[in-house]
C-alpha cells in the first residue's frame, strides 16, 4: 500500500516539497514577523497533506471500482496517450482481446504497453430520459 501511494503521488510529493521550500524562503524574509516560518509551514503543510491525501483516496477508490467492474465483465474506458490523432480512450472488457489484470494494470498481448487502472473509469451506459 505504501509503494502504491508513492507510485501514485510521487510527483505531487516532489511538488509539495518545492512549495514548502518556497514557503520557508518567503516566510524567513526580513519583512515577515518572527513566528511566520512556523505558522506558514504548518498551514501550507496541512493544506498540502489534505490535498495529496484526498487525491490518493479518490484515486485508490477509483482503482478498486474499476478492478471490481472489470471482474464483473463491465466495459472500462482507459486513457490512451499513444494515439493523439484519433480516439483518446480505449475500451477494455474482460474476455475480449485477452485483457487481464496484472496488479493494477490492464494487459493484453495485442497491445505493446499496459494501461494503469488509475487512468481508467467504468463506462456508464446512457439511459434515455
Amino acid at each position: 500500500m505504501l509503494s502504491q501511494f508513492f507510485r501514485l503521488e510521487g510527483a505531487y510529493l516532489v511538488l509539495a516539497g518545492i512549495i514548502l521550500l518556497i514557503t520557508l524562503y518567503v516566510s524567513t524574509r526580513p519583512f515577515m514577523s518572527k513566528g511566520a516560518p512556523k505558522k506558514a509551514l504548518f498551514w501550507v503543510g496541512l493544506v498540502l497533506i489534505l490535498f495529496i491525501g484526498g487525491h490518493y483516496w479518490v484515486t485508490s477508490s477509483r482503482i478498486a471500482e474499476v478492478k471490481a467492474a472489470f471482474e464483473q465483465g463491465k466495459p472500462i474506458l482507459c486513457e490512451s496517450r499513444a494515439i493523439r490523432t484519433a480516439a483518446q480512450s480505449i475500451e477494455i472488457r474482460k474476455g475480449i482481446a485477452d485483457w487481464h489484470l496484472e496488479g493494477d494494470n490492464f494487459v493484453s498481448p495485442q497491445y505493446v504497453r499496459p494501461f494503469s487502472a488509475a487512468r481508467c473509469i467504468v463506462k456508464k451506459s446512457l439511459k434515455a430520459f
